[in-house]
């Protein structure tokens, strides 16, 4: 039916699997965070998965499907500043994929962990217990540094973690869209005409049996 909405693949299975993987491995190293040496050696491991996760999000971000590509959706000033004087309205925006302030809270994220992973590698709280894998390759007061911002930075991703959540609720319970379920199954319903203007895209079986 012209114009009606239309059930689209957007998610592909990797970039899923990144995201609820890197989810599960973020709070489980802050949980582990918390006990101090007793459980520093899964601490490490849960960090070692969260840097080989985020090298690929790197690689998917400029080879994998056109939605998980950061040419689609990292936006300019002017698209974000038009986003954001809508987002209130209580109707779904319909947008293909990250929107521009979703595309903002992705890069944070991911900076911030980045960050986080670096300054795990280098620290060194002169314990003896809990120094990292690389810290004997920098100098002293960088490994203290490194210590202080690694703590700093755990605040930090807890802090992204709780706007986040908050911000799928917004979305479900203010604009009534769902952004959950499409992580979980890869699929989006749309609009018929912003679902064909989505280049590569096809229609799920479902969709094609309805004629939706």
């Amino acid at each position: 039916m012209a114009g009606g909405p239309r059930k689209i693949r957007l998610w592909d299975p990797l970039l899923r699997g990144f995201h609820w993987s890197l989810a599960f491995f973020v709070i489980l190293s802050w949980c582990l965070g918390q006990f101090g040496p007793a459980k520093m050696t899964l601490h490490f491991w849960s960090g070692y998965a969260i840097t080989g996760l985020l090298i690929f999000r790197l690689v998917w971000g400029f080879v994998g499907p056109a939605p998980a590509r950061f040419s689609h959706f990292l936006r300019g000033p002017g698209a974000i500043r038009d986003y954001a004087s809508h987002m209130f309205l209580r109707q779904p925006s319909y947008w293909p994929g990250h929107n521009p302030l979703g595309a903002l809270s992705v890069i944070a994220m991911l900076a911030v962990l980045a960050a986080q992973v670096t300054t795990g590698l280098i620290s060194d709280p002169d314990d003896y217990i809990n120094v990292g894998p690389l810290a004997k390759y920098v100098a002293s007061s960088t490994r203290s540094t490194a210590v202080g911002l690694h703590e700093l930075g755990a605040n930090l991703i807890l802090l992204l973690v709780v706007l986040h959540i908050a911000m799928i609720l917004f979305y479900r319970y203010w604009k009534h869209e769902d952004l959950v379920t499409p992580m979980l199954t890869g699929e989006k319903e749309l609009p018929e005409e912003i679902a064909r203007a989505i280049g590569g895209d096809r229609p799920t079986p479902e969709g094609e049996r309805t004629g939706r």
